[in-house]
């Protein structure tokens, strides 16, 4: 009976070892949720972030670094309920996504209940902006709006334009450049003589173009993103409109290169400095950091083949780089002193370089790029030329 009782208590002591062993593994692995619209009509955006994760770095600090990655669909009851599995399921540090503006907002939230830090690679200064209660859980990588919009305003000014027409998305992300280029037009010396909106699932704007062209601006901004926004650009083509067009950062990959076609040329936005990396001078304080994604990514997907969405997911991973051993010394991952230590590590990042620029957050930033996040870029014969910075 003796031995029995020995053997038993030894095979506990050893099953509890192991348990200890396996928390430990637990203990030293990161978890990155991440939440990407990588179908619908955000996925000309979320494919090439999804691209970029891959390529973010599996181990920090000496901590194996695990990143769960789920697809929203481009819808925002989706990214909510990914972010309730990411937080409440599977427990993760740290949340990458969405990708648009509206799923952003919605995560707000539940990353905040969760108190688990989000890094949106979404561009609406909303997500950020007011910090709050709320916001101070959240951080973006893609350029405000408000920057974008001064850009193309001053831009716009220079090149002697005095009336714009305006078409956007009937959503956060219209609104936001809206109510951003209504200021910077104001400062600027221009006016918006127009306005109109469309949903991104939209298959006709042709009465929203009548009705912009009735106008007669000297210029016209569509404020959309990804595949969607090249709808109004071929109406305005297709009824003859012959003022510039302009678009946002939103519209700033291939995709909307290759569904736009001939319909786009010579139309101009404002872009982060990724798109045309080696086209910067080399006195740029960006280009390094910009060729450094562009060759990660072209070696893994191909020449050619760089998007600048995908680059905002990259920069969300150089900026937790930084932030994780920092956050470690307060802290093991899978805790509330982890992520609470994390989220504050973030908001003190300084100097990270990135694909779109250089990071410096604060209390009061949670976005932390400036002017040289930015670049005036043409499409000259379907493909992307710089024209200023």
């Amino acid at each position: 009976m003796k031995t029995k009782k020995w053997v038993l208590s030894s095979i506990s002591a050893g099953l509890a070892a192991a348990l200890m062993g396996t928390a430990g593994i637990a203990a030293a692995q990161v978890k990155i949720g991440v939440t990407l619209s990588a179908t619908g009509p955000a996925a000309s955006l979320g494919i090439p972030e999804k691209n970029t994760i891959a390529l973010l770095p599996k181990e920090i600090a000496g901590k194996s670094v695990q990143y769960i990655v789920l697809d929203d669909a481009s819808d925002t009851s989706k990214a909510v309920q990914n972010t309730h599995k990411l937080i409440d399921e599977d427990h993760v540090d740290a949340i990458i996504g969405s990708s648009v503006t509206p799923n952003s907002l919605a995560m707000l939230d539940v990353v905040a209940q969760g108190k688990t830090p989000m890094i949106s690679l979404a561009a609406s200064a909303a997500i950020v902006e007011p910090i709050d209660a709320k916001r101070q859980w959240a951080f973006k990588t893609p350029q405000n709006d408000s920057l974008m919009a001064d850009a193309l305003a001053s831009y716009m000014e220079k090149q002697g334009v005095k009336t714009v027409g305006f078409i956007g998305f009937t959503d956060a992300y219209g609104d936001s450049w809206l109510k951003e280029f209504n200021s910077a037009a104001a400062k600027h010396n221009l006016k918006v003589v127009a306005s109109e909106r469309y949903n991104r699932t939209d298959s006709s704007v042709t009465g929203q173009a009548l009705k912009l062209m009735s106008a007669n601006p000297d210029a016209i901004l569509i404020a959309g993103s990804g595949t969607p926004a090249a709808l109004p650009a071929t109406t305005l083509k297709d009824r003859g409109y012959k003022g510039k067009v302009y678009q946002t950062h939103g519209v700033a990959n291939n995709d909307f290169l290759r569904v736009c076609g001939k319909d786009c040329e010579g139309e101009l936005l404002p872009a982060g400095p990724i798109l045309v990396a080696d086209q910067l001078p080399d006195s740029n304080p960006v280009k390094k950091s910009a060729l450094a994604y562009k060759t990660a990514y072209e070696k893994a997907y191909g020449v050619g083949t760089v998007a600048t969405f995908g680059g905002h997911a990259w920069d969300a991973g150089q900026l937790l780089q930084r932030a994780i051993p920092v956050a470690l010394k307060a802290g093991q991952p899978g805790t509330e002193a982890f992520r609470v230590a994390l989220r504050a590590a973030l908001e003190n990042s300084q100097d990270v370089a990135g694909a779109h620029g250089i990071f410096n957050m604060s209390a009061t930033d949670h976005a932390g790029l400036d002017q040289r996040a930015r670049v005036i870029v043409e499409i000259v014969n379907n493909k992307w030329k710089l024209q200023g910075e």
